[in-house]
């Protein structure tokens, strides 16, 4: 039981590390920053969102859940996959400003989302 609880406080460290430095990957493309093109701002977000994804199944492997019979795991994964290709769009494919930063905005709000998801453990944790 001590190593999941480690397990999952790594994942949460992570997850808020990993948004931590979207958010200032954001803030530095909002601001035009040459800091974006640095390698190790290509390269360390990768390394901590594979921590992240390997910590995450490592928990779900761990707890026995399966996505196909856990909605709220199945909304995380989904959500998941929007966040990453919003959050390509925010900082690398969106063409314009304005579509970089409504796909930042957008990024956020299904962080937000996944983040609930994952306190509740329900695919809708909010308030009807």
């Amino acid at each position: 039981m001590v190593s999941y609880l480690l397990l999952k406080q790594a994942h949460v460290g992570v997850a808020l590390l990993s948004l931590g430095g979207f958010a200032l990957r954001g803030w530095w493309m909002l601001r035009g920053s040459v800091l974006l093109k640095r390698r190790m701002t290509r390269v360390l977000p990768h390394v901590v969102d594979t921590v992240l994804l390997a910590s995450g199944v490592g928990l779900a492997v761990w707890a026995q859940l399966n996505p196909i019979h856990q909605p709220w795991l199945m909304a995380k994964l989904v959500a998941l996959l929007a966040y990453i290709l919003l959050g390509t769009l925010a900082l690398k494919r969106g063409r314009t400003r304005a579509i970089r930063t409504g796909a930042l905005a957008a990024a956020l709000v299904v962080y937000g989302y996944m983040l609930a998801v994952a306190i509740h453990h329900e695919p809708w944790p909010l308030p009807a």
